[in-house]
């Protein structure tokens, strides 16, 4: 009796194992049921997210030329920001009437505190140019674009950004859909021009029309006044976002009762910025409205989203304006899943047949099943290492699917060898296994290091 359990205390775990077959099924289960639970709550995404410590402050200029943005802002930010904690490398990049400082972060620090001191330091520059916008700071953020709906018409340009715009916020509205962004639509501007026989005529230059419209369009807390009946907010709210609006601002008043307003010296209309910025769809004007995923939304769940609402909303569009999906990034996602599953059920067909006609067709079935059990015990390690499925992911499972079957072969004519020699079935698939296991090791372990690189 002891002699009879000599071996076993040899044989290690692959050992144990065989000879513990509730042990290896309970494991088997936990692997299916688990890893079949798991592969619904795994997050999935074209391709992996990454983050990029950097704060980027970016200021406008209106009608500076790229030197004088580099000369009277972006210098004066660098200089402002360099020392801060936590700063690596400022660098920064002036164009005509904007510019903008990329501040790279030590990795490590606290981004958010990071940004709270560069907007601190900004905010206490003091020798910006008079007509500089006030320059403003955020953390870079990598957003997961899915796809574009693209609005097409041969109509006017306002008609079509109001179209487009009304077009994203429904399209934020519909099940499935979480966050939808306006792309190359010119932004809105409101253009004032004087006559200079006005301003001569009035003694004013266009500064002074300039000051009296920013002072009289501001939108400013200013505090609050604590009181016996509780608190009031005092807040300044004189914003004004219409041409129609700026019409009675008084531009002079004068002692004897005199009082020039906007509307009656210049014209003020609605327009667009003056950019190079134009695109087209089959030769008519067109613009986007670009569907990302967030959290845990799949792209292709995003994707069937935006085509049931594209699809919904085509019928109700005005005449002469078309609606397309464009640039569909989960097409190519959902290539890749199909081209696994092809792979796996082929690989699988294979196995099952080979090894069945050569070898014998229980032991091919056990084999062919520990195909699927290794990628379902797969989906429950993932969620440790941080990974998600993504394309570089799935092409690795493609890659590994096909390790798995080569090496489940191998352990299998092995494991039959024995048997043919006479060796009894549990022995015959301890020495199998256990003869094989170095070789396998040693070809998965090759893989691993060929593909080392990549995960740098």
């Amino acid at each position: 009796m002891t002699a009879s359990r000599l071996p076993s205390q040899r044989d290690g775990l692959i050992g144990w194992m065989c000879r513990n077959p509730v042990a290896a099924n309970l494991l088997m289960l936990v692997f299916v049921i688990g890893g079949l639970l798991m592969a619904g709550r795994l997050k999935q995404e074209v391709f992996p997210e990454f983050t990029v410590d950097m704060v980027f402050v970016s200021a406008a200029y209106p009608g500076a030329g790229p030197e004088e943005v580099e000369q009277g802002v972006m210098l004066a930010i660098e200089g402002a920001v360099e020392s801060l904690d936590g700063v690596r490398r400022v660098s920064s990049s002036a164009g005509e009437g904007s510019g903008f400082v990329a501040i790279e972060l030590i990795r490590g620090v606290d981004t958010g505190q990071v940004l709270q001191d560069v907007k601190t330091a900004v905010d206490r520059i003091t020798s910006f140019p008079e007509d500089m916008e006030r320059p403003t700071s955020s953390i870079f953020v990598a957003r997961n674009r899915v796809l574009s709906i693209l609005l097409h018409g041969d109509v006017p340009e306002r008609a079509l950004r109001d179209i487009a715009q009304t077009i994203r916020e429904e399209a934020m509205q519909a099940p499935g859909i979480t966050y939808a962004t306006l792309n190359y639509a010119r932004p809105l501007e409101m253009s004032i021009e004087v006559p200079s026989e006005t301003l001569r005529s009035l003694h004013i230059t266009l500064g002074d029309v300039a000051r009296a419209v920013r002072s009289a369009s501001i939108d400013l807390p200013a505090g609050e006044i604590r009181a016996e009946g509780g608190r009031v907010l005092v807040r300044t709210n004189e914003r004004r976002d219409f041409a129609s609006e700026f019409n009675d601002i008084p531009i002079v008043t004068r002692g004897d009762g005199t009082r020039v307003t906007l509307g009656m010296i210049a014209e003020v209309r609605e327009a667009f910025a003056d950019q190079d910025l134009a695109a087209f769809y089959n030769g008519e004007p067109a613009m986007s409205v670009e569907i990302f995923r967030i959290g845990q939304e799949t792209p292709i769940g995003v994707s069937t989203a935006a085509h049931d609402f594209v699809d919904a909303k085509r019928d109700s569009l005005p005449p002469g304006i078309g609606l397309e999906i464009w640039n569909d990034d989960s097409v190519i996602y959902r290539e890749r899943i199909d081209l696994l599953m092809r792979n796996a059920f082929v690989g699988l067909a294979l196995v099952l047949l080979m090894l069945g006609l050569f070898l014998e067709p229980r032991l091919a079935f056990w084999v062919m099943l520990g195909i699927p059990i290794s990628i379902l015990g797969s989906f429950l390690f993932i969620p440790f290492t941080g990974a998600t499925i993504n394309m570089i992911s799935l092409f690795a499972f493609i890659v590994t699917l096909g390790i798995i079957v080569d090496d489940a072969i191998m352990v299998g004519e092995n494991i039959h060898e024995r048997r043919q020699a006479g060796v009894p079935l549990v022995d015959a698939a301890i020495e199998g296994a256990k003869e094989i296991a170095m070789p396998v090791f040693f070809a998965v372990a090759t893989n691993i290091v060929a593909f080392a690189p990549m995960f740098f």
